[in-house]
C-alpha cells in the first residue's frame, strides 16, 4: 500500500511530448548559469572579432547547442516532470551527463578565454590549469572511476531520494552530472589546453570503456524489482496525478531502457567525434612531415649546387 502523499509532491497534468517541448519556466540557478555562460562566451567572440581575429563558427554553434541542451534539461516541460517520472529524469540525466559536456568541450571556452582575457585574469586561469588540483581532477583513471561510480551511487543510495525531497539537493545533482561529465570528457576532446590530455588511441579506449557501463547499469535498473526512490513514486498515485501516472515499476524499467539505449547512442557519437579528430590530426601530422622532408630536400639541393 502506498504511503501518504509527500508534502512537496508536484501536481501536474498528464505528461506528453508536446508539453515536454513547449512548457518552459525559469529555474533560478540554471537560468543564472545559462545567462552568464552564454553572455561571457559571446563577449569573448565579440572581442576576437573586433580585434580582427577569426573564431570558428562551429565552436560558437557547439556552445549554443550545449547551453540549449542544458536549458532544456533544467527549465523545460521535461524538467518539470523529473521528480514525477523516473523515465523523464533519465532523459534529463543523459542530456546533462553526456550531451552538455560534449557540446561545451567542442566550444573550446578555455581557449577563447586565454585569447581574450586581460593579462592578470589570464595569469590566474593559467595558474589554475597548471595547479596540482586540476591535474588530479583530470587524471584519466580517476575521472573514469568518477564517471562510472557516480550513477551507481545516485540510484542505489539515499542520495536519489534526497534529491526528490530537497530542491537544493536536486539542483546540486544537476550540477554534479554536468561537472563529472565535463571532467571525464573535456580532456578527451583535445581542443582546450586542459590537463589530462592523452593520445588519441587512449581517448578512444576510454570512450569505448563507457559503453558497456551504460548498458550494464541500464539492464540492472530494468531488472530491479525494488523501486528507486523508495515509496516516492507510489505515493504520488495518492494525489490528483494518480489518474494518469504509469505503474512505478514499469516506468522504472522504461528508465533503464532509456539509459541503456541512449548511453550507447551518445557514446557512439563521442566515438565518431574522436575518430574524426584522430583522422584530422593524422592528416595534419602527415602534412607537417611532408613539409619537413621537402625542406630537407631543398637544403640538400642547395648544398649540392653550392659544392659544384
Amino acid at each position: 500500500m502506498a504511503s501518504a502523499l509527500p508534502p512537496n509532491a508536484p501536481d501536474l497534468p498528464r505528461f506528453t511530448l508536446e508539453r515536454a517541448l513547449t512548457d518552459w519556466y525559469v529555474a533560478p540557478l540554471p537560468f543564472v548559469i545559462t545567462v552568464w555562460v552564454v553572455g561571457l562566451y559571446v563577449l569573448g567572440v565579440v572581442v576576437m572579432r573586433r580585434r580582427g581575429d577569426a573564431w570558428p563558427w562551429g565552436r560558437t554553434l557547439a556552445l549554443g547547442v550545449g547551453m540549449a541542451a542544458f536549458a532544456f534539461a533544467t527549465m523545460s516541460g521535461l524538467a518539470a516532470y523529473d521528480t514525477t517520472l523516473l523515465s523523464a529524469h533519465m532523459v534529463q540525466h543523459m542530456v546533462l551527463s553526456m550531451v552538455v559536456p560534449l557540446a561545451l568541450a567542442l566550444s573550446a571556452p578555455v581557449t577563447l578565454a586565454l585569447r581574450t582575457l586581460p593579462r592578470t585574469p589570464k595569469r590566474w586561469l593559467l595558474a589554475v590549469l597548471h595547479s596540482r588540483v586540476a591535474k588530479a581532477l583530470s587524471f584519466p583513471p580517476l575521472t573514469l572511476a568518477l564517471y562510472i561510480v557516480s550513477p551507481w551511487a545516485l540510484y542505489f543510495s539515499p542520495w536519489y531520494r534526497a534529491s526528490l525531497e530537497s530542491a537544493y539537493v536536486h539542483e546540486m545533482m544537476h550540477v554534479h552530472l554536468v561537472v563529472v561529465g565535463a571532467l571525464f570528457f573535456w580532456p578527451l576532446m583535445g581542443i582546450d589546453p586542459v590537463p589530462g590530455r592523452v593520445s588519441h588511441v587512449f581517448r578512444v579506449l576510454l570512450v569505448v570503456l563507457t559503453l558497456p557501463f551504460h548498458a550494464f547499469l541500464g539492464v540492472t535498473i530494468m531488472q530491479q524489482e525494488s523501486l528507486i526512490g523508495g515509496d516516492w513514486y507510489p505515493s504520488l498515485h495518492e494525489g490528483p496525478m494518480g489518474a494518469w501516472l504509469p505503474d512505478p515499476l514499469a516506468d522504472q524499467h522504461l528508465a533503464g531502457g532509456i539509459l541503456w539505449g541512449s548511453g550507447d547512442l551518445i557514446g557512439l557519437m563521442f566515438f565518431g567525434v574522436l575518430f574524426a579528430q584522430w583522422v584530422r590530426s593524422s592528416m595534419a601530422e602527415a602534412k607537417r612531415e611532408d613539409r619537413r622532408l621537402d625542406l630537407l630536400e631543398a637544403r640538400a639541393r642547395t648544398a649540392a649546387e653550392s659544392d659544384r
